[in-house]
C-alpha cells in the first residue's frame, strides 16, 4: 500500500489481509462443523461486514448497541452475553437477539418469563467459569479468583436449567489450540454431566487462529472430537483473529524535542487512540524502525494529549526523523479501533479501506462534532 496517498492520522484496514484471515477462519468453519461469528468488542469496522459476511455466520454481541450493529450492519445470526442486562434495555435486545446467554441464574430468572413471551424464538444460554485460564495478565484473565464473569460447577443448580439449551465459556486471550485443548478438559470435568441436555456450546473468544503458527488442525480437531461426544453445535466468537494483522495506523512526526534523549511527538495518542499499549502493556511494531539502539537514531515516541504518560515506546530508525514523517504502527485494527476516545478533544484518526484492487478509499473522518457530541 502506498502510505502516501493516506491522510494523518487515519487507520487503514487493508481488504485483502482482512480476505486471507476470513478464508482461513471459513475453512475453520466448514472442516469442523463450528459455526464462526465475529464478536464486535475486538472488531466492529462495519464498512468491512459486506466481506466478512461472505464467510462468517454473524456476530457477537455484548450490549444493546452492538446488537443493534449486527443486526442492521452484519445479518445473519446475533448472539448477545451481558455480563448483566438493562431492565430498560432488554425488550430491545429481545428484538434482535438469536442467541441469548446469561451471566448468572438470577438474571436468568429475572427475564425468563420475557424470554418466554417473546414472539421471536430465542435459544438461551447460560455463561460459565471453567475455574481454569492460562491468561498471563489478570485484566484479561476472566477466570481469575472472584471473577464476575461466569457460574462457577459449586454454584451451578441442575433444577435451573429449564428453558436453557446451552453452555457459553471463554477463557483464552491470544492462545493457541493446546490452550484450548486444556481449557475443555477443565470444563468437561466440571460441567460435562450437564451437556446431554444442551444443544450447543460457545467456546468464546481468544483464539489466536489467524496468527502464523497457530495449529489450526488440531483446533478442527478438538471441534470435531467435542460434537461428536457431545452431539452439541459449537460456536466460536472470535474478534481478534478477524481483524489479526490487518492494519495499520498511519501517523505523522509534529514536533522533536530532547530532553535527556530524542523525543518524537505524534498526531497520535496511547491513551486515546491506542489504549492497549498503557493497559495491557504491549509494545506495537513500527515499520522500518528497531529496538532502542539497534539502529543509528534512538527516539521516544508520545502522544498528543497532556497526559504524561502518553508514549507509546521507544524506537530506533536507521535515518534521523523530521518533523512531517509519516510514522507507521502495526497491526492496530482489532481492539484499537473500538475502545478509541476523543480525551483531550485530540483529534480522531480517520478510516480508510485499502481495496483488492490497491486504491485508497477514506470511510469516515471526524470532527469537533463528534467530540462536542460526547459531551453535555
Amino acid at each position: 500500500m502506498d502510505i502516501r496517498q493516506v491522510p494523518s492520522p487515519c487507520y487503514l484496514c487493508d481488504l485483502g489481509l482482512l480476505r486471507r484471515n476470513l478464508e482461513l477462519l471459513g475453512r475453520v468453519q466448514q472442516e469442523s462443523g463450528a459455526e464462526v461469528i465475529c464478536a464486535l468488542k475486538g472488531f466492529a469496522l462495519f464498512s468491512t461486514f459486506p466481506l466478512v459476511r461472505q464467510y462468517l455466520k454473524g456476530a457477537a454481541a455484548s450490549s444493546l448497541h452492538e446488537a443493534r450493529l449486527a443486526r442492521k450492519e452484519m445479518g445473519g445470526q446475533v448472539h448477545v452475553y451481558a455480563p448483566a442486562y438493562r431492565e430498560d434495555d432488554f425488550d430491545a435486545i429481545l428484538g434482535l437477539a438469536d442467541h441469548l446467554s446469561f451471566n448468572s441464574f438470577s438474571q436468568w430468572r429475572r427475564f425468563r418469563e420475557r424470554v418466554r413471551a417473546s414472539p421471536r424464538p430465542l435459544s438461551c444460554g447460560i455463561r460459565v467459569n471453567p475455574e481454569y485460564a492460562e491468561v498471563g495478565t489478570d485484566l484479561y484473565n476472566p477466570c481469575v479468583p472472584y471473577s464476575r464473569l461466569g457460574v462457577v460447577a459449586s454454584e451451578l443448580r441442575e433444577d435451573e436449567l429449564d428453558g436453557i439449551e446451552g453452555l457459553h465459556f471463554h477463557a483464552l486471550c491470544e492462545q493457541g489450540a493446546e490452550v484450548l485443548e486444556r481449557v475443555l478438559g477443565a470444563f468437561e470435568a466440571r460441567f460435562g454431566r450437564y451437556l446431554a441436555r444442551m444443544r450447543w456450546v460457545n467456546f468464546g473468544g481468544g483464539h489466536h487462529i489467524t496468527r502464523q503458527g497457530y495449529e489450526v488442525e488440531r483446533l478442527i480437531g478438538l471441534i470435531r472430537a467435542f460434537r461428536a461426544r457431545h452431539g452439541v453445535r459449537v460456536i466460536l466468537e472470535p474478534g481478534e483473529a478477524v481483524g489479526w494483522q490487518t492494519g495499520v495506523l498511519v501517523a505523522t512526526v509534529e514536533d522533536l524535542v530532547h530532553n535527556g534523549m530524542d523525543i518524537a511527538i505524534l498526531d497520535v495518542s496511547a491513551t486515546a487512540h491506542m489504549p492497549d499499549v498503557l493497559e495491557m502493556p504491549y509494545r506495537p511494531e513500527v515499520r522500518g524502525a528497531g529496538l532502542p539502539g539497534e539502529f543509528p537514531h534512538t527516539y521516544r515516541l508520545g502522544g498528543t494529549t497532556c497526559l504524561a504518560g502518553d508514549v507509546v515506546g521507544d524506537y530506533s530508525f536507521p535515518e534521523p526523523l523530521r518533523v512531517g514523517d509519516r510514522v507507521v504502527l502495526e497491526d492496530m485494527i482489532h481492539y484499537t479501533m473500538v475502545k478509541t476516545t476523543t480525551f483531550n478533544g485530540v483529534k480522531h484518526p480517520s478510516i480508510g479501506l485499502w481495496t483488492e484492487d490497491g486504491t485508497f478509499r477514506l470511510v469516515r473522518t471526524f470532527g469537533y462534532e463528534d467530540y462536542r457530541n460526547r459531551l453535555s
